[in-house]
């Protein structure tokens, strides 16, 4: 009588992770597209760049956003809570110790350290450029990027104001703009150094005026 070998078995092969393998060609694509805009520029960024440095297609990047500008500005956004993570704290925070120069002069320092941080200048100047030329990104890169930083501040402004620090019936929009624009136009048009004791000095101008004390 023949033997009968029992039929071999194979064993059920898993599924592959889409959510796992989504996220990890978003990263690749996040990765790229921040890398070649410091390596060669906005202009030179191209979807086509940017897919050939992560290794996807194409329709990869174009399924998930609709311009390298949006891949880019989404990469921002990423990178910066990552920062926020390894620094353990949330993405967009103010502190309130109830001393309102101090807790702005905290705030600034902080921003300038970003925007002398290699990951970050480099896109952060690219968004802020072409946003001047594309009144559609210009308005994302608002909405995005500044805003939800703006509103903080005139939340602190605005306890600060309640609790009479500064002076009642000030436009909290203007006196934000006294120190978070000149920053950032020296910044953007490299019209000086920028440092923590030049935001300090943007602090105290802002709060006690140039008038003699």
């Amino acid at each position: 009588m023949p033997d009968r070998k029992s039929p071999r078995t194979t064993p059920a092969k898993t599924a592959p992770d889409a959510t796992r393998r989504s996220e990890k060609s978003r990263r690749a694509i996040y990765d790229a597209a921040l890398a070649l805009v410091v390596e060669a520029g906005y202009p030179r960024t191209t979807i086509e760049g940017i897919a050939a440095r992560a290794g996807v297609g194409k329709q990869t990047i174009y399924r998930w956003w609709s311009s390298k500008a949006d891949v880019l500005m989404e990469a921002f956004l990423d990178l910066g809570e990552q920062a926020a993570r390894e620094a353990g704290s949330a993405p967009y925070a103010f502190p309130d110790t109830g001393d309102v120069a101090a807790d702005l002069k905290t705030v600034l320092r902080a921003t300038v350290d970003e925007l002398q941080d290699p990951r970050f200048e480099a896109p952060s100047r690219a968004l802020a450029a072409e946003g001047v030329v594309d009144e559609q990104l210009g308005r994302a890169f608002v909405a995005k990027l500044l805003q939800p930083s703006l509103d903080l501040y005139m939340e602190r402004l605005r306890a600060a104001q309640d609790a009479g620090q500064i002076r009642a019936g000030l436009d909290l929009r203007i006196a934000l703009e006294l120190f978070v624009s000149p920053l950032a136009q020296r910044w953007l048009q490299h019209t000086g150094p920028i440092s923590h004791e030049y935001t300090d000095t943007l602090v105290d101008y802002a709060l006690h005026g140039l008038a003699p004390r």
